[in-house]
């Protein structure tokens, strides 16, 4: 047993300390500059919150400094995505349903609705009805060739072979990750795919930006049956030409979402 492991497994064992140590970690955040800032209205509230009668020991402390905004934060891309997905599956009206590597938050909530798979290189420890979980890579599925009539992968693609998750780097990680979503898919079977789109390059190592014709090719195999986007100032638009312009430089960004709805020719 190392030191460390000692070390953890003494704190773990002594309640006070324990608590301390959780302390520690949840204010670490509030003490960045902006957050420092906030911490004397914290300390007032605090002591108006128990003059009016509420307990609230030191620590039990968990500062939440940066929640109080004039409108609630969402990641747009992933927000729409979902929905986008979603309905779609749904309305197909399939019993089974495969995911590779999307948000895990979507991947649950479609549970609601149909038997899912779920792969991933770092599977959820979780167990919730109607979810099956299985470890593997986008780059060599754990299934038969053929064999999938149902398929999304969102924002997945274009952090294969970077390295960010764990995956091998790979400079043509998504051709291999697209070769084998369109093997597994079956024939009429249907892939609902999102990915940065804008002007091509990478940015090493978090994503790649396609343009909306390199996805298109990588899928020669399928047929495209829909285009929808995000584009860059947030705006969702549903089943709009592939030529649709979507690099509009907005809210520091300089790259959309596209959500491509695929099938596999006969």
């Amino acid at each position: 047993m190392t030191r460390d492991t000692k070390l953890k497994n003494w704190i773990k064992s002594t309640p006070a300390l324990k608590r301390a140590a959780l302390l520690s970690m949840r204010v670490a955040p509030a003490l960045r500059a902006s957050g420092i800032l906030r911490i004397p209205r914290f300390i007032r509230e605090w002591r108006q919150f128990r003059s009016s009668g509420g307990e609230a020991g030191l620590l039990d402390f968990h500062p939440c400094l940066f929640d109080r905004t004039a409108s609630t934060a969402v990641e747009a891309q992933y927000f729409y995505q979902a929905i986008w997905a979603a309905r779609r599956i749904v309305h197909a009206g399939v019993a089974l349903h495969l995911d590779v590597a999307s948000q895990t938050m979507f991947v649950g909530m479609l549970t609601a609705f149909v038997d899912v798979i779920f792969v991933d290189i770092r599977p959820i420890g979780l167990a919730v009805e109607r979810l099956t979980m299985c470890a593997g890579s986008i780059t060599q599925l754990p299934f038969d060739s053929a064999s999938v009539t149902s398929l999304s992968s969102l924002h997945v693609i274009e952090h294969i072979g970077l390295g960010r998750y764990g995956d091998p780097i790979e400079a043509r990680g998504p051709e291999r990750a697209a070769s084998e979503l369109e093997r597994v898919l079956a024939p009429g079977g249907r892939l609902y795919l999102s990915t940065p789109i804008g002007r091509p390059r990478v940015q090493f190592n978090s994503q790649r930006i396609f343009s909306t014709q390199e996805i298109v090719r990588m899928f020669s195999r399928c047929t495209l049956k829909e285009f929808s986007v995000v584009d860059a100032a947030s705006v969702f638009r549903q089943n709009v030409p592939l030529s649709t312009e979507v690099e509009v430089e907005a809210a520091g960004s300089d790259f959309g979402l596209g959500m491509f709805v695929f099938e596999k020719r006969e």
